[in-house]
């Protein structure tokens, strides 16, 4: 075997531990397999075990297949004798399994021509439903005559529901209990809410289908949610009432123009105790324990209708059909379709999903075991193989298809143990029952001898190994515990509380026995050394250049390093102009190590932006173009200039930014070029067909020149000395200017103005006729 060896790298102790790795590992149970200075593992694979002596004495149990019954296939279903159609084979297989090994049996399965149908419909009987009441009073009829097309064999039934008759889901009020209608203008008469109600159990008697649809009247619930998934479990668990046949095709038709209540929606009525899956129909054919059970979830009416092998089909308006749809994909084998808001189109409906039904198979698996692992392939109509599909469609009554089964068991469970599972066709009554064994014990564990004198008599011989009892140990249980065993495991220990034999190989007594590896030899005396620990370089052990000894690499000569894939030769690191990496860089390990910012090449000889670099390339564009330069000689040109590719242009372009622009002088004329590094290591030289060069100026024009730019000079030099006059005497005038505004005054305002009146107040005080006066004089 190639690669790791899960058999061996496993360490199993016992044939059974080896039977679990994997289901390609064998066991050796020949006692004097092996040599005496190792062991050699006894579960490997089987052509190691063979290869290594074992032929004869291997233990390697495969997974098998027993078919116990395979009834063929029928062609027509209608007959006197119903119950022997058959539309699965085989029906009974029997497999033995080795975890990991999987075995894979086929399944064919046919929908068979005039087979019976039970058709039983139930119709929600809430006020908005009161228009379709109307429209389906015949339906039976109708129905009959359509359904007669596809099978000779037809009956119907008939049940109705509303909701459960408690608050918040229906009008309670003392009011309302006869009537629940009262006070609604559009239709002021309707009967008391129910959950379920059973009116007419499958008979070929359509008459009686259409009687009883003509005596129902609508009833009237307080929320829009129906219980209709109360009515559908009762009428798929209830067989004995509804009528169901055992060799019959059942429908379970579902009408309804609005959204159904679901498990827990029971709690806000007080309805704590989740629904048991059984029936409750009282005498009168009413859901007696409408009041006592929450709703029915999707997983129980799902597991229901297929322990009953029931076609649901969901009859629901535009405006719900999304949610419905959503249903199918949870609720196996049930089909949708839009129905019509009168139900008019309720046949039409009817044969649609009918023949949608019968148009497909969906295997699906009952009680399947936790450690089983199944895979379907299916192959369908086209003939082409379906991986990990377990349904066929688009097919016709008659049709056959087949699924590859593949079983695989995980592990091993308890001894003896046996499981089943089944197998059938979503909506079928036909089944494949799948016994399953385990094949997990080895053979040779059956013919153990204890007391064995092959262990010394201290021990149970089995499969090639002495299982010694308490208190011996050794390879033959030849040695004691206690303290001289104690003393024979530390002989085997490399230090102290290292494992004994560096855990690989076993302690016989006082030596280790090394185990074998495919990866190389282990030994030494504690078995602590092998050949393929070494480290590696590119997944080469030693690099290729070395030998692995007790886990460190021996270099081979010219190699040094840990792993030895550094080379001490130097040759390589030489360029082609004698220089050591072309003297920008270092040579490491046999391959040069550029230093210089923007060398790179085997021996750094490629740098588009080191000094000198266009002087090399002229090198190369005078010995190659002109046959001139000091690599003239035709074999040094080419060595050194093997990778240049040059070409010659008329105009050379410098638009390109990683081009790199050089020129040197020919005969006082420039030659120019370009040099670019390709991706593929090569240099592109683009180059000038003839060197640039340029006529001497004739002596007239230089002293004209001389003068024009003399005279040119002047002027401007006069042209500033006038601009600048004239801005120094446009500031003076402005200053002037400024000077004179300041000037300007009235009389008025005139500091120097006196007026020619002046007033002059004088206090005085005289008596006059002994009276005194105070005044002043102007």
């Amino acid at each position: 075997a190639e690669g790791l060896n899960l058999c061996t790298s496993g360490s199993a102790t016992s044939c059974e531990e080896c039977l679990l790795i994997h289901p390609k590992c064998a066991w050796c149970s020949k006692e004097d397999f092996g040599s005496t200075k190792s062991i050699t593992s006894r579960c490997d694979f089987l052509q190691n075990l063979i290869a290594n002596g074992c032929a004869g004495a291997i233990e390697n149990p495969s997974s098998s297949i027993s078919v116990v019954q395979n009834v063929p296939l029928s062609s027509k279903g209608s007959g006197q004798s119903h119950l022997d159609v058959t539309q699965i084979t085989p029906q009974k297989v029997a497999l033995n399994l080795r975890p990991g090994d999987q075995t894979s049996f086929r399944v064919q399965v046919r929908q068979v021509e005039d087979y019976p149908v039970d058709l039983y419909y139930l119709m929600d009987l809430s006020l908005s439903m009161n228009d379709d009441l109307d429209n389906i009073r015949n339906l039976g009829t109708k129905l009959a005559e359509e359904m007669r097309k596809l099978t000779s064999n037809f009956r119907l039934g008939f049940g109705s529901f509303v909701d459960k008759n408690i608050s918040p889901f229906s009008y309670t009020a003392p009011r309302y209990q006869n009537n629940p209608c009262i006070g609604y203008k559009l239709f002021p008469s309707c009967v008391p809410s129910f959950g379920f109600r059973h009116l007419l159990s499958l008979t070929d008697k359509v008459d009686r289908f259409n009687e009883e649809v003509r005596k129902q009247k609508v009833s009237r619930n307080r929320d829009a949610p129906e219980g209709g998934f109360d009515a559908i479990l009762q009428a798929a668990v209830c067989k004995e009432k509804i009528g169901w046949r055992k060799e019959a095709s059942h429908l379970l038709v579902f009408t309804t123009d609005d959204v159904p209540h679901i498990a827990l929606d029971g709690k806000l009525g007080g309805l704590v105790q989740p629904h048991d899956g059984q029936c409750h129909l009282n005498e009168a054919n009413e859901y007696s324990a409408s009041s006592q059970l929450d709703y029915p979830s999707l997983a129980l009416l799902g597991e229901k209708l297929a322990e009953n092998n029931i076609h649901l089909i969901f009859a629901v308006t535009k405006s719900h059909y999304i949610l419905y749809k959503n249903f199918t994909s949870l609720i196996p084998g049930t089909t949708v379709e839009i129905l019509h808001k009168d139900s008019k189109n309720i046949i039409e409906l009817i044969v649609k999903a009918y023949n949608s039904i019968r148009s497909k198979v969906e295997l699906t698996v009952w009680d399947s075991p936790e450690d089983i692992g199944l895979t379907f392939t299916a192959t369908c109509q086209d003939g082409l193989s379906y991986p990990g599909l377990r349904k066929c469609g688009d097919l016709k009554i008659g049709d056959t298809v087949s699924f590859e089964v593949a079983v695989e068991a995980r592990s091993c469970p308890a001894e003896d143990t046996a499981h089943t599972f089944t197998i059938k066709p979503a909506g079928f009554r036909d089944t494949l029952e799948v016994a399953v064994t385990y094949s997990c014990l080895c053979g040779c564990t059956g013919r153990a001898a204890p007391a064995s004198g092959k262990c010394s008599g201290n021990g149970t011989y089995a499969c090639g190994l002495c299982q010694c009892d308490p208190g011996y140990l050794g390879a033959r249980c030849e040695c004691e515990e206690g303290a001289s065993g104690e003393l024979h495991h530390a002989l085997c220990r490399e230090a102290e509380g290292k494992p004994l034999c560096s855990g690989r190989g076993e302690c016989s007594c006082n030596q280790c026995l090394c185990y074998e590896s495919e990866f190389g030899n282990i030994y030494g005396p504690f078995c602590e050394c092998d050949d393929f620990s070494c480290a590696r370089y590119k997944g080469v052990l030693c690099s290729g250049h070395g030998e692995c000894h007790c886990g460190e690499c021996k270099c081979h000569a010219g190699y040094i390093g840990d792993n030895c894939n550094c080379s001490t030769e130097m040759d390589s690191c030489v360029s082609s102009d004698g220089q050591m990496c072309s003297g920008r860089g270092a040579c490491v390990c046999g391959k040069c190590q550029c230093t210089e910012p923007g060398a790179f090449g085997e021996t750094c000889e490629k740098c588009p932006t080191c000094p000198g670099v266009c002087s090399t390339k002229r090198d190369c564009i005078e010995c190659k173009l002109f046959n001139s330069g000091r690599l003239a000689d035709n074999q040094t040109c080419q060595k050194h200039c093997k990778d240049e590719i040059i070409t010659t242009v008329d105009v050379l372009e410098t638009d390109d930014s990683n081009a790199i622009l050089c020129a040197y002088p020919v005969n006082n004329c420039v030659m120019k070029f370009t040099y670019l590094e390709l991706p593929s290591g090569k240099s592109n030289l683009t180059v000038l067909k003839e060197p640039a060069c340029s006529s001497a100026p004739s002596a007239v024009t230089i002293v004209l020149a001389v003068i024009g730019s003399v005279v040119l000079i002047g002027i401007i030099l006069l042209a500033l000395w006038k601009l600048l006059v004239t801005i120094h005497d446009r500031r003076e005038f402005d200053r002037f200017q400024s000077e004179r505004s300041r000037a300007r005054y009235e009389m008025a305002s005139n500091p120097l103005y006196r007026k020619p009146i002046s007033t002059h107040n004088v206090e005085f005080t005289f008596n006059k006729l002994n009276k005194s006066y105070n005044g002043t004089v102007d």
